[in-house]
């Protein structure tokens, strides 16, 4: 998302050359959701790029390529693995985990499936899982099955929570189609492991998404009192302001738990002027 049009100008200085905007995203954000490997295995040399602008306790969680995921279901797709695991190799310690998303009609029955694809990926790496099948939310024995294949591997459970975003009816193009896309489950807050991550879609009203969000000022507080690391990322539909509100949920943590680390102080997105 450190391409984001709207940020252009506005957050990140404009113009910037491609390869630089990430580096003055991570003055914005300490960590970052790599979506884009989903479609397509980045080049390696591209990879060293992203390390090169970020420093060494920046956060990526690199999606595991769809044709592993989606199309081949977790078997059968060595050779696509191996190349995404070598493209993602230069990030080092900024790899805070793979995401291992896994489409709405992986259920239940799939658990022995995906047991044995993470006890066969490389101990070099941590890994997070999420589901989108809904009985994993609504069925305790499934939840359980799916913890279990989890801990034994040290894999953490990412929740993605719609439930502010699904609140209400949409009001705006961008919450109309994410309306038709987006998964529809219940709460989850629970943490597996010491590197809990968390997906929140708000609306495009900032209010109201700052609202949706109060219920996790009080988990992440107490995971952080817990000794916990979370990593929490801010989605909206149309994602306009997303930088400024994940730093505005940082600061609400801060407010309640002072001796977190304050973000970075970003340089101006555009030149200063007298008048």
């Amino acid at each position: 998302m450190w391409t984001h049009r709207s940020w252009q100008g506005r957050f990140l200085a404009h113009p910037l050359p491609a390869h630089e905007r990430l580096r003055a995203y991570a003055e914005w954000c300490t960590a970052v959701e790599g979506n884009t490997t989903f479609y397509a295995t980045p080049a390696r040399e591209t990879v060293v790029s992203w390390a090169a602008q970020t420093g060494p306790d920046f956060r990526f969680v690199p999606k595991l390529p769809k044709v592993v995921t989606h199309e081949r279901r977790l078997t059968g797709a060595d050779a696509e693995l191996r190349a995404f695991l070598d493209a993602v190799e230069p990030l080092g310690p900024r790899a805070h985990a793979l995401w291992v998303q896994l489409p709405g009609s992986f259920g239940p029955g799939d658990v022995p499936t995906l047991a044995r694809f993470l006890r066969g990926l490389p101990t070099t790496h941590r890994y997070a899982v999420e589901v989108r099948h809904p009985a994993f939310f609504t069925d305790p024995g499934a939840a359980r099955a799916l913890e279990e294949a989890l801990a034994r591997v040290g894999a953490e459970w990412i929740p993605f929570d719609t439930t502010a975003f699904f609140r209400t009816p949409p009001t705006s193009d961008a919450e109309r189609e994410a309306w038709l896309k987006k998964p529809r489950l219940p709460l989850r807050t629970r943490a597996l492991t010491d590197r809990p991550i968390v997906r929140y879609l708000g609306r495009d009203d900032p209010a109201r998404t700052v609202e949706g969000w109060q219920p996790w000022l009080d988990v992440v507080t107490g995971w952080l009192r817990e000794g916990r690391s979370p990593t929490v990322f801010v989605h909206t539909p149309d994602n306009a302001d997303a930088p400024d509100l994940a730093r505005r949920f940082h600061d609400e943590v801060r407010a309640r738990l002072p001796e977190v680390a304050p973000l970075p102080e970003p340089a101006p997105a555009a030149p200063t002027t007298l008048f």
